[in-house]
């Protein structure tokens, strides 16, 4: 018997006002993003304000929701039953366009001009370490600061990293009073000629140092964006502060999504310890592609004993139709050669002239043929529904095993209450798919699939 841990009620969560941020998190191929954007859609179409961000790379979630493209601007998903009340928006996470809205929001144009031409800001804004979770912490502050949307649910990167947003202000810190940093910074700090004169001093000796290692081009680079960007680093710190904090506050819930597997739970397991140890809210786990059968009461071990006793069947009656004389070597006809089977043709066909009467122009041959195919059904529905026993036997074992790998989760987190979501028979790519999974999510969900 399975173990059993607390129902995730998801309606409730969905429907309740102070519920302003879902987070979605989970390794990578267990259908995060398919059920951030169920989780929009079941949420618009029950009266909220939805919009939906993901920072994945797979654009999936853009042809499930009928979209051409995704980009850094919110736009409106159509199709939407709207009766409700609600609305449904997604977006898909622009890193350096979200790096070049901040610093155009929060620099006067000139520096914001020498800024974003900058090479050491253009190569940072495009794939630095780190810098897509810290825009994404960005973005989720701005879509909440204006309170568009009454929900906001996002959709984070595969794998461990999804976790990664929850280290931006510290990593951000981290490299803001960071001794490099600091020492760039130097000069633009130090007042008068000769604080200037003397600073100037050591700063050639570590540059010069410097530029043998990374190049006078690029340390130069370094050096103006560092300079540009010093009176904005105390927002940056100040602005991730807060979105942490924001993930902290009551209004947000975390959603671990997982499959049946060993692999996928084990690193819905490290999502729930890292979010207790950061104080986040958890609402529950979402164990989606669960497997189950409508006729579970029959065993594996009883499916597949039938379909051998089925398929032995089917040989022994194969093997007693041989003997019988029509394929074996004893045949008259086979014996006597042509002559033998003319003869024995003449006698078959004075002892049956029926065959020659109207609507019997077939002859024996036909006859023999049909009343073969009629011995030899028998044998074909007994090779099928052994192969569907063995289908079922399949489906059953791969049925326990999920159980077994959700109940090794249950007994090391018996706290964490738990959807299961049953697998649908294909893909979802479509606004009824989003629709089907959400009932699932809700509980409303076939018993088998």
């Amino acid at each position: 018997m399975s173990l059993e841990s607390p129902v995730l009620d998801i309606d409730p969560l969905l429907d309740d006002p102070k519920t302003r941020i879902i987070v979605c998190c989970g390794s990578g191929g267990v259908g995060k993003t398919t059920t951030a954007a169920a989780l929009g859609v079941r949420a618009a179409e029950r009266g909220r304000t939805a919009v939906v961000l993901t920072i994945d790379p797979a654009r999936r979630l853009a042809q499930s929701m009928g979209l051409t493209e995704l980009d850094n601007t919110p736009r409106e998903v159509a199709g939407i039953d709207r009766s409700a009340g609600g609305s449904l928006h997604a977006m898909m996470l622009d890193m350096k366009r979200t790096f070049d809205e901040v610093v155009v929001q929060h620099s006067d144009p000139e520096r914001a001009r020498a800024i974003l031409e900058n090479p050491f800001y253009q190569s940072l804004s495009a794939g630095f370490a780190g810098t897509q979770e810290y825009m994404a912490m960005e973005k989720l502050g701005q879509l909440r600061a204006q309170d568009a949307w009454d929900l906001i649910i996002v959709d984070t990167p595969p794998s461990r990293s999804a976790l990664d947003f929850l280290d931006a202000p510290k990593r951000l810190g981290s490299f803001l009073d960071g001794k490099f940093i600091k020492l760039l910074m130097a000069p633009a700090k130090v007042g008068g000629r000769a604080g200037v004169k003397f600073l100037n001093i050591g700063m050639s000796m570590m540059t010069g140092t410097l530029s043998k290692v990374m190049g006078a081009g690029l340390l130069r680079d370094v050096q103006t964006f560092v300079a540009a960007m010093d009176t904005m680093f105390g927002g940056f710190r100040t602005r991730a502060d807060a979105t942490y904090r924001l993930l902290q506050a009551p209004g947000t819930a975390f959603l671990v999504v997982a499959a049946p597997e060993r692999d996928a739970l084990r690193e819905a397991a490290y999502f729930v310890e890292r979010l207790a140890e950061e104080d986040m809210p958890l609402a529950g786990l979402v164990l989606n592609r669960v497997h189950g059968s409508g006729a579970d009461r029959l065993t594996a071990e009883r499916a597949l004993a039938a379909a051998e006793a089925l398929e032995e069947n089917a040989e022994n009656a194969e093997g007693a139709e041989f003997t019988d004389g029509t394929g074996s070597a004893e045949d008259p006809g086979s014996a006597g050669g042509s002559e033998g089977a003319e003869g024995a043709a003449g006698a078959r066909d004075d002892a049956a002239p029926e065959n020659l009467a109207p609507g019997g122009m077939g002859g024996h041959a036909a006859g023999k043929a049909d009343s073969g195919a009629a011995e030899g059904a028998p044998d074909r529905t007994e090779r099928l529904t052994a192969g569907l026993l063995r289908l079922h036997a399949e489906r059953m074992q791969v049925v326990a095993r999920e159980r077994r790998t959700r109940d090794r989760f249950v007994s090391v987190h018996p706290e964490v209450a738990m959807v299961d979501v049953t697998a649908l028979p294909g893909d979802v790519h479509d606004l009824e798919g989003l629709r089907a999974i959400g009932l699932r999510l809700s509980g409303g969900q076939p018993a088998a699939a």
